[in-house]
């Protein structure tokens, strides 16, 4: 299965998040799953690809010429393929259709855009995959606390909540990811509040 992993780029995070989600990578390509993700060297990003690389398992990198071109961030070089894109929306637009599955990992506000934006498809019918969010050291308490707000205020369907979920456990998100079946809610459902 190809696996897209969403999280920080930034170099100067806890290595508790690194060595975690490098753990996960690894495990995840032992399953025989692939990556799919924005092809950055550092932070929670470069963790994702070591660990696949380790794992044994096919990289896709896929980040915008204007990266490459004003040194935005440093680029992970040992992809199998790496696919350089025009803009972001097109770098976020190939990274989705290509993933089978979507792991949301610690990030900052790039990584909320994402998470954002495929669950919105999801939410709109355009998607039915697996979207798991890596919630390690409670970092994503905030986030969750934040979304039962948002639909205890009605400005999110209940349903919604069914569409991703919450994982602190490697082995268990993995399990979750690889026994996902979507439930095919009809998005009438789900943009009803």
């Amino acid at each position: 299965m190809r696996i897209c992993i969403f999280g920080a780029s930034s170099a100067h995070i806890d290595r508790f998040y690194i060595e975690k989600v490098e753990q996960l990578a690894e495990k995840m390509a032992k399953r025989g799953h692939s990556l799919v993700f924005g092809a950055g060297a550092t932070g929670v990003m470069g963790a994702a690809a070591r660990g696949t690389k380790r794992g044994g398992g096919y990289i896709h990198g896929v980040i915008p010429e204007f990266f490459r071109e004003e040194g935005v961030e440093k680029i992970y070089t040992e992809c199998d393929k790496l696919t350089y894109t025009s803009t972001m929306a097109e770098r976020k637009s190939r990274m989705e259709d290509e993933a089978e599955a979507f792991i949301i990992a610690p990030g900052g506000i790039g990584t909320l855009e994402e998470f954002y934006e495929v669950l919105t498809l999801k939410q709109l019918g355009r998607h039915s995959k697996a979207m798991a969010i890596y919630n390690l050291n409670g970092y994503f308490d905030s986030l969750e606390k934040f979304m039962e707000e948002m639909s205890s205020k009605h400005f999110m369907a209940e349903a919604c909540h069914g569409m991703y979920k919450y994982f602190s456990d490697d082995e268990e998100l993995l399990d979750y990811i690889e026994n996902y079946r979507p439930e095919r809610t009809p998005w009438q459902v789900l943009k009803t509040v």
